[in-house]
């Protein structure tokens, strides 16, 4: 049985994240490190986390993340605006939070 995934882009300045979300334990993972590892700083992690925080969704799913381009806020951006996505393609509900 295939599991379930649901992918979204994120942009903001000149960095582009792409997102995937998959049913998990709340592991986030960031250009093959964890979340915590990549960015260091804990605004930036918050900033990440957001998202899931808004729809109650934390620890229901791993995100695997790719990060290109700009510095490290406009990279948490773009990863937090494709998490959002990502969990408006999980379900719709979320929309009116995010």
């Amino acid at each position: 049985m295939a599991k379930m995934q649901y992918y979204g882009t994120g942009r903001r300045k000149s960095s582009i994240a792409r997102v995937r979300l998959i049913p998990g334990k709340g592991k986030i993972t960031v250009n093959k490190k964890e979340l915590e590892e990549y960015f260091g700083m804990p605004i930036l992690i918050s900033e990440v986390k957001r998202p899931l925080e808004l729809v109650s969704a934390e620890g229901k799913f791993d995100v695997v993340a790719t990060v290109k381009g700009g510095g490290t806020t406009g990279q948490a951006g773009a990863l937090r605006h494709g998490v959002a996505r990502a969990l408006c393609r999980a379900d719709e509900d979320n929309r009116p939070a995010l």
